[in-house]
């Protein structure tokens, strides 16, 4: 009997939910709460397409490498879509510093090194129409999802979803593709279901303006300036994309208040890019001029469900595939690889057996493999951060001898090494790009070498290999205007 599986939400995590599950022949039905995307292509997506459910949607995005892998290899006609429509390729060349360019030869492996990007409204618009094409899978607009239709037992059993007007929506199966509210999973939690969650908070708060290059303007060249950097009191990225736009993302920790209400002023914002050596010549008046408000995201947290805590199914039925389910810090763009990963896990999990816990451990095993170190590791970063984010702010209790000595290994050997060496680059972007662990390329003893013989080497000797990324905190703030001192007083009287 073909399975029915109902889906709770239409953007990315449920956009591909329907494509690993639709080829195994599968019926699914999406749940979207927002309109459908209005007609008229790309530009009337970023334009019109109201999506509240999405609060990243006009944020930079990119596919990172092993979800344009994974277009590539299995969805080519996507991909052709995709491109079609304006989404780019950055090769892995475009990642080269000019220290790279002196020692690098092309290799194989370079080929999937390769980041696809464009607005996210243009991803998310052509993966949808995409996807209504494929047999076997209905999306409804404009419907909200507000419980879940159970069968009592030990444990319970989802088998459909109660929609606003009353309407049962019946399912073999339900995926809950519903961002952070987590709407399914709530609502199991609330009948009982003992689901186990872990939650941090990532402390920061971004903020994104997109551009349009004028006419006959080209992208700038890559010189020494970066283009993405953490100057420790601010985090910043540029993103080409689709038609001639790209966006600047700039991204603040929550204890930078004064800051973070003046950026939302789009003057500001530009003034702040315009003290970023690496950021300067995008916005430049004569390459480019700012097309749309200063958007910000706020309340972000790393979240981890597990839906069989101990290896014992807390509710049948029920799976999580995207925010709803894992997320991390969104610095790193791996929200959309995640969604990705997590429904083909789901999807192997589902052809490997018909029994229904044990098609919830091994979907529990799948993203454990697959997901959680990256979890486990920008946690890790994302703790260290905040706490240098508030010693540069107060500058108060001198960090100890052993943290001293690993920052300046990561600044000083590690980052060094990586922009010097075309092959520690590779190696660093597979675990960037979720191609393996994150943290295996230095666990070899061959990195590691190399490493520790650029740190050692000192910071005169390595001068060229370190970017140029921006000025201190208070010549900054003092340039564009924003008073340095009032959350260093803020932050002071809460300690007293």
């Amino acid at each position: 009997m073909t399975e029915r599986v109902v889906v709770i939400g239409a953007g990315m995590a449920g956009l591909w939910t329907a494509l690993a599950l639709a080829p195994t022949g599968r019926r699914l039905v999406l749940l979207d709460r927002d309109p459908a995307p209005p007609e008229g292509g790309v530009q009337a997506a970023f334009d019109d397409w109201r999506r509240r459910g999405v609060g990243q949607l006009r944020h930079s995005h990119a596919f990172l490498a092993r979800l344009r892998l994974l277009i590539r290899d299995t969805y080519p006609d996507l991909l052709a879509d995709l491109l079609a429509a304006g989404c780019r390729e950055l090769p892995f060349e475009n990642a080269l510093t000019a220290l790279h360019r002196r020692r690098y030869a092309p290799k194989p492996v370079d080929r999937d090194l390769v980041i696809l990007t464009s607005r996210r409204t243009t991803l998310e618009w052509v993966m949808r129409r995409h996807v209504e094409r494929l047999p076997g899978v209905t999306i409804r607009a404009g419907v909200f999802a507000c419980g879940l239709e159970i069968e009592p037992g030990e444990p319970m059993r989802v088998v459909g979803v109660r929609l606003a007007d009353g309407e049962l929506v019946a399912g073999d199966l339900v995926v809950d593709a519903g961002g952070r509210a987590a709407p399914a999973l709530s609502a199991a939690e609330a009948l009982g279901a003992p689901i186990a969650r872990e939650a941090a908070p990532a402390g920061i708060v971004y903020f994104t303006r997109h551009y349009r290059l004028l006419e006959g303007a080209t992208e700038p060249a890559r010189g020494r300036g970066s283009t993405t950097a953490d100057l420790g009191y601010l985090k910043f990225g540029v993103f080409p994309a689709d038609g001639g736009w790209f966006s600047v993302t700039l991204c603040l920790p929550e204890v930078e208040t004064e800051m973070r209400k003046s950026i939302v002023a789009p003057d500001t914002f530009d003034a702040v890019c315009r003290q970023l050596p690496g950021v300067a010549p995008w916005v430049a008046a004569d390459r480019a001029r700012g097309v749309s408000r200063v958007f910000g995201m706020g309340g972000l947290d790393s979240a981890w469900a597990d839906l069989a805590p101990r290896g014992r199914p807390a509710v049948l039925g029920l799976f999580g595939v995207g925010d709803s389910a894992a997320r991390t810090n969104p610095l790193y763009g791996r929200g959309c690889a995640f969604a990705a990963v997590a429904a083909h896990v789901l999807r192997d999990a589902l052809e490997a057996t018909r029994d229904p816990g044990a098609r919830l451990l091994r979907y529990r095993a799948g993203m454990r493999r697959e997901l959680r170190p990256y979890y486990d590791v920008m946690t890790a970063a994302d703790r260290a951060a905040d706490r240098r984010a508030r010693q540069l702010l107060t500058h108060s209790a001198r960090p100890s001898l052993r943290r001293r000595l690993l920052r300046s290994f990561l600044r000083d050997g590690v980052q060094i090494a990586v922009r010097s060496d075309p092959d520690l680059l590779r190696a660093f972007l597979r675990g960037f790009h979720m191609l393996e662990h994150p943290q295996a390329w230095l666990r070899r003893p061959g990195n590691l070498a190399k490493v520790l013989r650029v740190w050692a080497r000192g910071r005169r000797r390595n001068a060229e290999a370190y970017p140029v990324a921006g000025p201190e905190r208070a010549a900054l703030l003092s340039a564009v205007g924003v008073s340095p001192g009032r959350d260093v007083e803020r932050l002071t009287s809460a300690r007293a």
